[in-house]
């Protein structure tokens, strides 16, 4: 049994006291103590007023309150002491407490972690995170093929294009003047034209002429 156990008078089998429940009994000690002191000040007071009052009609009563107010003092003293005592003691097993508080939430969530990470393997993790990595080339491969037009049959030559448009553009042209009409030549004139006898005709004539006057 440890020396406090002695003191206070405590069991082998007694449950270990915890830390809170040590902070409260240092509290409630704390406040038995400053109701002491505030007795023994009070009792102070009245020995100094007693001592006042019997200074010059009874020296030794006087002298009696005097001694009383030197032990009330002496009292109150070391009670100052003693709460000095505790409030760091009390302070001390706070810190303690917090420290307590602050491990055990620590602990548990080591614990958690411990727990999250139980099925995980740093390897395993870098092969998927490779495999992620494989997947996300794939699918922009497959997306950059998607987007690009798709050339069916045989690839065409550019020279065969332009010599294709060259015809196109030839028929168009002569597809063009083909459609100019009667409205777009000139007006031909209404009045008659003489024509000019033809000389061969003139020449039969005549030789006619000369026949007939031959005959004749």
């Amino acid at each position: 049994m440890s020396f406090f156990g002695k003191l206070f008078g405590g069991k082998k089998d007694e449950k270990p006291i915890t830390t809170g429940e040590a902070i409260q009994k240092l509290r409630e000690t704390e406040d038995m103590l400053i109701k002491k002191q505030e007795y023994l000040e009070k009792k102070i007071e009245l020995e100094i007023d007693t001592a006042k009052k019997n200074a010059t009609k009874n020296k030794r009563a006087a002298i009696q309150a005097l001694k009383r107010k030197k032990r009330y003092a002496k009292q109150l003293e070391q009670i100052d002491g003693t709460l000095s005592t505790i409030e760091m003691q009390r302070e001390a097993l706070e810190g303690a407490n917090t420290n307590t508080s602050v491990l055990d939430a620590m602990k548990e969530a080591a614990d958690a972690l411990k727990l999250a990470h139980k099925n995980m393997d740093v390897d395993q993790v870098h092969d998927m995170m490779d495999d992620i990595a494989e997947q996300q080339d794939v699918a922009r491969e497959i997306s950059d093929a998607i987007s690009n037009p798709v050339a069916f049959g045989s690839v065409i030559d550019d020279e065969e294009l332009e010599k294709e448009l060259e015809e196109l553009e030839q028929e168009t042209l002569e597809g063009e003047l083909l459609k100019v009409g009667p409205e777009n030549l000139p007006d031909i004139p209404q009045a008659e034209v003489s024509k000019p006898r033809p000389a061969k005709k003139v020449e039969d004539d005549d030789d006619m002429k000369e026949l007939e006057a031959w005959a004749s």
